[in-house]
């Protein structure tokens, strides 16, 4: 898309960009008001992804396409001068109490067709879908049966809670990516351009490449790397797999199963601390918590995750016959050496956050000391195309991510002030009958479904309204059950029949788009179940005693290795259908019951002892033909 603009449109947005990181910079110096800043930021990502997404329909000639793309920026501008003109008025005025002009009844409004479009143009037409849903709930609830009635709103109310308060549009989500999010992109963009991801593939081929399946496995390390940094599947899969799939069909990986290993191993780089996905950022200020204990409570089911991916790779690997990596093949990457010193800035990262430092000064920090890092040798400096990249692939991005998010409001206010969330996690536990484990079934179903063809983070916020004060009133604790549904939504960018990240693999690979779905959904559910150990084992996201995390972790990853092995089909030799079900059922007992329970222990040394005598059958009897051969 960028490379069709116009010259004019270009240096516009780019224009529009640098004003916009000048912006956030000085917003981490000096901090503003909510109705100050919001608008602003909302206003400047509204206008770059017009530009950057400018409209596409052969219904219309280009001309009346490019009239109604200026009518539009117009309009952006618009609203951003409402808001500076009437910021005074909005920031002194009562809630309730105060009236509602007409001036703001049409900016509003405006306002409200304007993220519409640009969520449609960002994310597609699902999105707006929902928003539509919920916008008709809020206006004629009263028309709906049952505990879904509620009496509705207004056009005054509906236009002062959208987005004259700090409740909608403007709310949470606006707030996360003026705050959070916009820097993380911008220390991504940053790290992109001047050779990380790069970097931290050719590391992966180099550690696993000469394995078991190592070039499986170096896709898996490579795009756990780089997704941690992007957090966003998609744009993983299109960055990294082009460069790991063809490598694992070099090697004798099917096409369909190569770029299922990349989606799912992308997908899972939104699990993955340091920055993990934008749902995460999110999740933060829903919960009222500093991020690094966000991240640090991803970190062991993150590691469960690749853990657990890696094992069913290598086995598959064994019982398929994949070839490793040659020495001369590994050789061929680029040496490491020369360019570990890539490495410091997400080094900055982690250490200002486990330092204490605010989220969004470490991800500034960092994006500095990614134009210091090449420059410490001759060969890896960049220049003005490399800074002019992250200038421009920055803004782009956060504009993208922005405006879907901040629509997203428009469902938190309408859920929140219809009580809706309430009411259905009053429905929800009396569907489960009281039921845990029912209760989580069908809060996972419910954030695949949602999931299917919703961004992460849209899927999330959704998921977090609807399900997180069902879980709740179980007594599951606040910071388990948001990251149970922040689990699934991100397994939903690989589940059938809409897996965005499955769709974006196939077309890298040119493969099957459904076998490829297939594949990263069956790849996981090695780690599906993962969710259901860390809402009974709090332990599993860094909460208690140093001793009781280690426990909990060393019980998951052995439960969770007794799974993979199932779907690994290997235990020496090929494991036949009875046998890898027998095996599976124990492991998956073991992973979702309690640690320490008689039940877990019984699971898990049967699970065990079947794979363990299958594996020592094997190998005497391998000892037995080498012999025999001698």
């Amino acid at each position: 898309m960028r490379q069709t603009m116009p010259i004019h449109a270009r240096w516009l947005a780019f224009a529009v960009g640098v004003a916009l990181i000048a912006f956030q910079v000085w917003l981490l110096l000096e901090p503003q008001q909510p109705l100050f800043e919001r608008p602003l930021h909302l206003c400047a990502a509204l206008v770059l992804l017009i530009l950057y997404r400018p409209l596409q329909t052969r219904s219309l000639p280009p001309r009346a396409r490019y009239l109604i793309d200026l009518t539009l920026i117009g309009a952006s501008l618009a609203v951003l001068a409402y808001y500076l003109l009437a910021f005074d008025r909005l920031t002194t005025r009562m809630e309730n109490v105060s009236p509602v002009f007409t001036i703001d009844i049409v900016m509003g409004g405006l306002l409200v067709g304007l993220l519409l479009e640009g969520a449609r143009r960002a994310v597609g037409w699902v999105l707006v879908w929902v928003l539509l849903a919920f916008i008709a709930y809020g206006f004629w609830g009263n028309v709906l049966p049952g505990w879904l009635s509620f009496r509705g709103f207004g056009i005054e109310s509906a236009t002062e809670i959208a987005t004259m308060t700090t409740a909608g549009v403007l709310g949470i989500t606006t707030s996360t990516s003026v705050s959070f999010i916009f820097y993380f992109i911008l220390f991504g963009a940053f790290y992109a351009a001047v050779g990380g991801g790069q970097l931290f593939i050719d590391l992966a081929i180099r550690v696993a490449g000469r394995a078991t399946g190592g070039t499986a496995k170096a896709a898996i390390i490579g795009s756990s790397l780089m997704g941690s940094i992007s957090g966003s599947a998609v744009a993983n899969v299109v960055s990294t797999g082009v460069f790991t799939i063809p490598l694992m069909k070099r090697t004798g990986v099917p096409d369909h199963r190569a770029a299922g290993i990349e989606a799912i191993a992308s997908t899972g780089g939104q699990l993955m601390p340091p920055i993990m996905g934008v749902a995460a950022f999110i999740m933060a200020e829903l919960l009222g918590m500093p991020y690094g204990k966000i991240a640090l409570a991803g970190l062991i089911p993150a590691l469960a995750f690749y853990l657990a991916l890696m094992l069913v790779v290598d086995l598959s690997a064994r019982r398929d016959g994949v070839r490793a990596l040659t020495r001369a093949e590994v050789s061929e990457t680029p040496a490491i050496a020369p360019r570990l010193h890539l490495a410091l800035p997400p080094l900055v990262l982690v250490a200002m956050l486990i330092g204490g430092y605010s989220a969004s000064l470490a991800a500034v920090a960092a994006s500095v000391a990614c134009l210091i890092a090449p420059c410490l040798r001759p060969a890896t400096r960049i220049g003005r195309a490399e800074i002019l990249e992250a200038l421009t692939d920055a803004p782009r991005q956060a504009a993208i991510v922005a405006v879907p998010i901040a629509a997203i409001g428009l469902v938190i206010a309408v859920a929140v002030q219809s009580n809706l969330a309430l009411k259905f996690a009053g429905s929800l536990v009396s569907l489960s009958e009281g039921s845990i484990y029912l209760s989580l079934m069908l809060a996972m179903l419910g954030c695949i479904v949602m999931g299917m063809g919703l961004p992460t983070v849209a899927a999330y916020i959704i998921g977090a309204v609807l399900f997180v004060p069902a879980l709740k009133d179980l007594g599951i604790a606040e910071l388990p059950a948001h990251f149970f549904i922040f689990y699934y939504c991100v397994l939903s960018m690989v589940t059938p029949p809409v897996a965005l990240a499955s769709f974006a693999a196939a077309g890298v690979g040119q493969a099957s788009a459904v076998k490829t779905s297939l594949s990263a959904f069956g790849l996981s559910l090695v780690a599906f179940f993962v969710p259901f150990a860390f809402v009974f084992e709090p332990a599993l996201l860094a909460q208690g005693s140093w001793f009781e995390i280690a426990m909990a972790s060393l019980s998951l990853l052995v439960s969770t290795a007794l799974w993979a092995i199932a779907f690994g089909g290997w235990a020496g030799r090929p494991l036949g259908p009875v046998m890898r079900a027998v095996i599976g059922f124990c492991g998956l007992i073991a992973v979702i019951a309690p640690s320490g329970s008689t039940l877990w222990l019984m699971a898990l040394v049967a699970g065990w002892l079947v794979a363990g005598t299958i594996w020592m059958i094997s190998a005497r009897g391998a000892a037995t033909q080498v012999s025999t051969v001698e």
